[in-house]
């Protein structure tokens, strides 16, 4: 086995290598970036090494730095996770001809499989079952075009050497295809250095089934069964489970051995994933291999209790495999779901800040239970626009898919971020659809059920209105009704409220998806009441502050008792509970006296941070509602900007190429 071991990457996937590096008392190192200076994986490792600036191309797709790292810090192994250069077969050749082992399989196999479209026909050959499609090296736009149409509609443009929903259009119509190819193109020149792209019929209601295997420099090759990952919003995945619903023996069989003989036809060795397509009446199409680990192996993890990391360094050291296939089992269901800092209102717009609190429920980190966490931030770590903006992934295991399926919902009402948007609640809303509970899945489903998934926010209950108050009365140090006595006979020394003829009251105005809610609270005696607009009703509460500015509280209002957790953060009320969550904005009429209004009423702001790659107007132009009006290139992906009324352009403020700062004017209309 390794002495040192350099890990290639960052976030959640660096910090995952380093427990299991640590465990078999590997010393591990870690690379960083200007932004990832005080991150998580580096505090993880034993070693760090700075390798460049934020952005990606100036430090972890910079593979001469990692390898002079390696060698710099005496590391015999480099771990390259999962994204970066870890299907980089350059990167991977130029580590073993340095004489460090990459973990992972020979740069030959990762370039067989690594195009999409050579590894298709590759498989082809093999006599793999292919989605009709076009997966040649002619790349010109008219042809692909007439390839397209010969198809028919709709179709899926891949970037050949893709992956994580980047470069991927579904198009409907051949009046859309040139279009959609050319975003395809930037996107994936972009992310991969590549903008080659294949064409595949679009399959309707399919389920993306992948297979687990794993393959030694023995000659040794298994499958540890299957994962489902149907549950997709823009071609990425949310929610993975394995086993996969309604498999059957048969079918796992025959999936397993094909991906088993497709590991095989290119010489594998190490971890990868071999990706299936799967329509309703059981027949299955060769999509892809991922020559590495997959973010969701977790799941495989919780089903046959093997660690997959250890496999891979173990692998990677020359041992051989350490089970055969007769040896694995499945075990009870598991179920992962992405944290991630976006907002699921607004397209899964990512969402990048300080993440001023976090709280997670009871769990392992790093290794099987009940409840997994494997996250690469902390509590004051910032999510910024240049990686992939996934805080965590919340891995839960049960005897069986419904047990699974309600520790997920426990575990997600437990899992708290304030200073980004994140999508817990959509995650929520998921778990109790009436689809995925019963087990209906495919890649459409999200967009199927948007009405459901994505409701119009409802108003903050009573309840929420009542621990928001209670925690502004709480952080101001007012003591708890029927808390005990102070130390102070003087009545000048309490702080539960006391006022000169016994009378306390104050108004709380709370901005509520922009509608006001008055909260008043008074105090006769010693007696409370808070009225949210239903009348004044008694009122207690219990408060204790925790980290992060957040405290629990329990509290009756008029009988009827809450539960919760407030986190207070600049001038907004986060209020947690098991039935879901709010964000209150705490309104101060004399800090908005000098408001003014309709400023700029017709301008279009950046939504987040990027880079302009597209213009399609100019000053003086009309435009209809929804019609695009520029791209911008943010965490790695395209983000059309598009008119939200009829009108005409009065000033376009950026050129192509600049940079752009959140909430920065981009469009002005009249």
């Amino acid at each position: 086995m390794f002495d040192t071991l350099l890990i290639a990457n960052r976030g959640e996937i660096a910090c995952r290598v380093a427990a299991t590096a640590r465990r078999l008392g590997i010393r591990t190192v870690a690379v960083y970036s200007d932004a990832d200076a005080n991150a998580r994986h580096v505090a993880a490792c034993d070693v760090a090494v700075h390798i460049g600036g934020p952005e990606p191309r100036a430090s972890y797709l910079r593979a001469d730095a990692i390898l002079q790292a390696a060698r710099d810090t005496g590391a015999q192994a480099i771990h390259p996770g999962y994204g970066f250069l870890s299907e980089n077969e350059a990167f991977a050749q130029a580590a073993t001809d340095a004489g460090i082992t990459f973990v992972g399989p020979p740069a030959s196999a990762i370039a067989a499989m690594g195009s999409k479209s050579a590894a298709k026909s590759l498989m082809e050959k093999a006599g793999v079952p292919l989605v009709p499609g076009y997966h040649g090296d002619n790349q010109d736009p008219q042809f692909l075009k007439t390839q397209a149409d010969a198809i028919g509609y709709p179709v899926l443009i891949k970037a050949s050497a893709g992956g994580g929903g980047k470069g991927m259009r579904v198009v409907e119509s051949s009046g859309a295809f040139l279009d959609a190819l050319a975003s395809c193109q930037r996107e994936a020149a972009s992310s991969f250095g590549d903008d080659r792209v294949l064409i595949e019929r679009y399959l309707q209601k399919p389920r993306h089934i992948e297979i687990q295997v794993f393959a030694d420099t023995q000659g040794n090759c298994v499958y540890l069964f299957e994962r489902d990952c149907s549950v997709q919003r823009r071609h990425q995945k949310v929610i993975e489970e394995a086993p996969a619903p309604g498999m059957t023996e048969e079918r796992r069989r025959a999936m397993g051995e094909a991906a088993v003989a497709a590991a095989r036809a290119v010489g594998y060795v190490g971890a990868g994933t071999v990706e299936f397509i799967a329509e309703p009446d059981g027949r299955f199409y060769f999509m892809e291999m991922n020559t590495r680990l997959q973010v969701e192996h977790p799941v495989t993890e919780m089903i046959t209790g093997h660690d997959l990391v250890e496999w891979q360094l173990r692998v990677a050291a020359g041992q051989p495999l350490p089970a055969r296939q007769e040896d694995l089992r499945i075990e009870g269901h598991a179920i992962e779901a992405r944290i991630y800092a976006e907002n699921p209102e607004k397209g899964f717009l990512p969402s990048i800040g300080t993440l001023a609190y976090l709280s997670l429920p009871a769990h392992t980190a790093f290794a099987n239970g009940d409840i997994r966490v494997d996250g690469g931030v902390r509590m004051g770590d910032t999510i910024t626009p240049f990686y992939d903006p996934m805080i965590a992934k919340l891995i839960v295991r049960g005897a069986d898919r419904d047990q699974a399926r309600a520790r997920m919902l426990q575990a997600l009402a437990q899992t708290q971020a304030v200073g980004v948007q994140t999508n817990v609640a959509f995650l929520s809303r998921l778990m109790r659809d009436s689809a995925f509970a019963a087990a209906d899945l495919d890649t459409g489903l999200i967009e199927r059920q948007r009405d459901t998934l994505l409701p119009v926010p409802r108003p903050a209950g009573a309840d929420a209105l009542a621990l928001a108050s209670a925690a502004v009365l709480a952080r101001q140090g007012l003591a708890q009704p029927g808390a005990a006595a102070q130390a102070s006979a003087d009545p000048w020394d309490a702080r539960d409220g006391w006022r000169l003829g016994g009378q306390y009251r104050r108004e709380l105005q709370w901005v509520d998806n922009g509608e006001t809610r008055r909260v008043a609270i008074a105090r006769h005696g010693k007696d409370w009441t808070l009225d949210a607009g239903d009348g004044p009703q008694p009122f207690l509460w219990r408060a204790q502050a925790n980290a992060g500015g957040a405290f629990a509280l329990r509290v009756t209002l008029g009988g009827h008792e809450s539960a919760g957790t407030v986190a207070l953060h600049a001038d907004r009320a986060y209020v947690f509970t098991d039935a879901g969550s709010h964000a209150l904005e705490l309104y101060d009429p004399l800090a908005h006296s000098q408001d003014t209004q309709g400023e700029h009423g017709g301008g279009l702001t950046a939504p987040m941070p990027g880079k302009i790659i597209s213009i399609a107007v100019k000053a003086g132009d009309t435009v209809e509602k929804g019609q695009p009006l520029l791209v911008m290139e943010a965490m790695k992906m395209e983000h059309t900007i598009s008119a939200p009324a009829d009108g005409k352009v009065a000033e376009v403020f950026y050129a192509i190429g600049d940079q752009v700062t959140e909430g920065a004017e981009l469009v002005a209309i009249e």
